[in-house]
């Protein structure tokens, strides 16, 4: 790494990317939802979002929908703190305008530093662009072994599952990434499920999340339903589960009869492209093949929905 080398990483896995590395001193600002690992938490937040988690899901969507449409961003970044904080490497990316600031918010925010900044957008579709992600990094801060050894590491880990679920029958799987509206997932998720052993009903690798009638999904008849919302951990889309376990034709799904409904800790394991990504992945293992695969599973990442909140619910 370079001398006194200072990063600024608006992107939550970017921040994941740079620990990883063991560049976490080096971090000297990050994104307001940056939360991981729990040590740069410290660090002054550059960006600010228009709506929170605290919301209903389908409030988000709307309000952010909108602010799309008027051709705003979803973030407000300080570039007073950003010009204060000297950055040599800013870390954003482009590939989705919910996630993060985008790179054209941050160019233009990075015009009143006194000295140039590198700016690097990160946008991975898959799992191949995860990978590439953290070699890039680790090549434009110096650490380009770490990051092979990182890369390595995962590698490893993606063969096992694969190993681990090879010739088992294969599960068709529902990834919900939203429930108002209803998105199925999209980028690197459909691949997930697949490499975890699964056949991914809805979308393809590589392209993006979108919404889907809840009609198509009676149609389909999923095994499984794995639910990760954008941004959100196991006890915030608990909050709303009722969404999906009050639709018409709900109890009837294979899925539900069979007891293989989900929550999972999306935001951590399944939303970000960063070294995480690959924890995902075992956990769809562990969902669609229990007790194939030796890696241990996180704890509170994730959590089989009881019967009774499969109940559909019934009003007064």
């Amino acid at each position: 790494m370079a001398l006194g080398m200072r990063i600024v990483s608006l992107l939550p896995s970017a921040t994941e990317i740079v620990c990883s590395l063991g560049l976490a001193d080096a971090l000297v600002g990050i994104s307001h939802d940056c939360d991981y690992p729990p040590e740069i938490r410290s660090r002054p937040a550059l960006s600010q979002a228009i709506v929170t988690t605290d919301l209903p899901s389908g409030l988000i969507e709307t309000r952010i929908r909108d602010q799309i449409h008027r051709g705003m961003s979803v973030y407000h970044l300080d570039e007073t703190e950003l010009a204060r904080l000297r950055p040599d490497l800013i870390l954003t990316q482009e590939l989705c305008q919910v996630c993060a600031p985008s790179y054209t918010l941050v160019k233009q925010a990075a015009k009143i530093l006194e000295a140039e900044a590198r700016i690097a957008s990160l946008e991975p579709t898959g799992l191949a662009g995860i990978l590439d992600n953290i070699l890039l990094v680790g090549e434009m801060t110096g650490t380009l072994d770490r990051a092979r050894a990182v890369v390595d590491d995962l590698h490893r880990r993606i063969k096992a599952v694969r190993s681990a679920v090879s010739g088992r029958p294969r599960p068709r799987v529902v990834a919900i990434e939203w429930l108002d509206p209803m998105y199925v997932g999209g980028h690197w998720v459909p691949e997930m499920v697949e490499i975890a052993g699964g056949e991914n009903i809805f979308g393809k690798t590589g392209e993006p999340s979108f919404v889907v009638e809840w009609d198509r999904v009676l149609e389909a008849q999923p095994d499984v339903v794995v639910v990760m919302p954008c941004g959100l951990d196991i006890t915030r889309t608990r909050r709303e589960i009722g969404l999906l376990t009050g639709l018409p034709g709900w109890k009837d799904l294979p899925a539900v009869r069979a007891g293989r409904v989900y929550l999972t800790d999306a935001s951590a394991y399944f939303n970000r492209p960063g070294p995480r990504i690959v924890t995902g992945l075992e956990i769809l293992a562990f969902i669609l093949h229990p007790g194939s695969l030796s890696a241990r599973i996180p704890a509170q990442s994730v959590e089989k929905l009881s019967s009774e909140a499969c109940e559909p619910s019934r009003k007064p």
